[in-house]
């Protein structure tokens, strides 16, 4: 029996990062990793490929993890700068395979051009603003959410300090009772922090949680359920105790603005709660166990559907991994107020998403969890997972809001997901294909496209009807 050949990494743009983030010339690089000059210098300049055992010794001699060398990273920025290529203003459409070159042998360049563009972007939407100050369609973008959720996703939505710290709350607080874990959280504010918790009066809800640190209280709306009455302690006891580790994180970051920080701090005091109410350990090897089934997953630590599949997005600790899942919400009009990835899958900031993704269809089917094989312009296939989660509705005349929430992973993780069973998986014919957005899809043939695509001249012959809307000539 033939042995299947193990694919060779060529990451020379990398290793060049990795040597000069550690202040060291190619001399010194090849002296500490035990290699000759002459090899190194063929690895730098895309001669010889990495080998296993190169990729080990960096790994004991820097404590590097092997996924710093994976193409994961590469196919993000990738898809990042066709999406800014693809922009009207930039002309023509640049070849995918030029911008496969850039990001391989000039990945600091193609950070820059993807950057200048969110720039270009934001200055656009500011200008069309100012110029239309009654048209509220041309407001200007929530820069700080965007700053923030790009500052999670190229973490791959994973931070291993909060998340170890955490681990280490949920042990020394003893949490392993389902329904019993906001109390110990009450006594540890109340020990600690001399907070005392308070229910809210019932006609008093509009916030979840609320802290009057003069007085040492904190009030908790009487809605919540014991799962969401414990995060929103956790979140509360995350701020008041692990700020420095949040600082932390939060720093290499340079966000633009008060608000963007403030932002980052509360979500990365999300995180911090939701790795609290499900310890690293314990989760991912029950969601293992289960086959990532989250219904179960919700009962066995008593917190709901979304909460779950949030903190699914985020088992990425090195050696302990779990499948690397893309997490998104979304609400009827197709706007995204969550979206988390640790994949190379892409959230477009321009155009829109794709009306044919299955999380849309799922408001047709409140409740009830629905799968799809999806596959992008560029041949990527992946594995949907997607259900409807409600909000308020404490109350005759409360406000109720509706969700859909979506776990997506790629589809060679897909079999170690209960979900995925009965589905056929290995047919590209059965794959729904999807796009990015309407403005930047590359697809041609899209009954369901709402706009005209960039980097084409829109087909206008009165004399022809197509089933295929906005028609267009490729230029060239």
């Amino acid at each position: 029996m033939g042995r299947t050949a193990t694919p060779k990494i060529y990451a020379h743009a990398k290793l060049r990062r990795l040597r000069r983030e550690q202040g060291m010339n190619q001399v010194e690089f090849a002296r500490s990793l035990s290699l000759s000059t002459s090899y190194l210098n063929q690895i730098e300049h895309n001669q010889r490929p990495l080998t296993a055992s190169v990729l080990l010794r960096i790994a004991e001699v820097f404590g590097v993890d092997p996924e710093f060398f994976s193409e994961s990273d590469d196919a993000r920025l990738a898809t990042d700068l066709r999406t800014a290529l693809a922009d009207e203003a930039c002309g023509a459409p640049v070849p995918a395979e030029e911008v496969t070159d850039v990001v391989r042998d000039h990945p600091e360049l193609a950070r820059a051009l993807v950057a200048l563009h969110h720039r270009y972007r934001d200055a656009a939407e500011r200008v069309a603003a100012l110029a239309a100050p009654t048209d509220t369609t041309a407001l200007p973008a929530a820069e700080p959410h965007d700053e923030v959720r790009d500052f999670f996703y190229a973490h791959h939505n994973h931070f291993g300090a909060l998340d170890d710290a955490a681990e280490r709350a949920a042990a020394a607080l003893g949490t392993t009772t389902v329904g019993r874990t906001a109390d110990a959280l009450e006594a540890r504010l109340a020990s600690r922090h001399g907070i005392r918790t308070l229910q809210s009066a019932p006609d008093r809800t509009a916030d979840a949680r609320r802290l009057d640190a003069a007085r040492g209280l904190l009030f908790l709306s009487p809605w919540l359920s014991d799962g969401q009455r414990a995060f929103q302690l956790a979140t509360q006891l995350a701020l008041l105790e692990r700020g420095d580790l949040i600082d932390e994180a939060i720093r290499p970051a340079a966000f633009s603005s008060a608000q963007a920080t403030g932002l980052a701090r509360i979500g990365l005091a999300t995180y911090f709660a939701g790795a609290l109410l499900l310890p690293y350990t314990a989760f991912r090897d029950a969601a293992e166990g289960v086959r990532y089934d989250v219904e179960l997953l919700q009962t066995r630590f008593g917190v709901g559907f979304e909460t779950v599949c949030h903190r699914l997005s985020t088992l990425q600790r090195p050696g302990h991994r779990g499948v690397p899942f893309s997490f998104l919400r979304v609400d009827r009009a197709g706007n995204i107020s969550k979206r988390q990835s640790a994949t190379d899958f892409h959230f477009s900031r321009l155009g829109g998403t794709c009306p044919l993704w299955t999380v849309y269809e799922a408001f047709s089917s409140p409740g009830r969890i629905l799968t799809q094989v999806a596959e992008m312009p560029d041949g990527k296939r992946f594995f949907w997972v997607a259900r409807t989660v409600h909000r308020g509705g404490h109350g005759h005349r409360a406000a109720r809001a509706e969700f859909a929430v979506a776990l997506g992973c790629e589809l060679r993780h897909a079999h170690r997901l209960v979900y995925a069973e009965g589905v056929t998986l290995d047919d590209p014919r059965a794959a729904t294909p999807i796009g990015l957005g309407c403005r930047i899809c590359e697809r041609r043939d899209c009954a369901q496209r709402a706009r005209p695509p960039a980097g084409g001249r829109l087909s206008v012959d009165p004399d022809r009807r197509t089933h295929v809307p906005y028609p267009v000539v490729t230029d060239g």
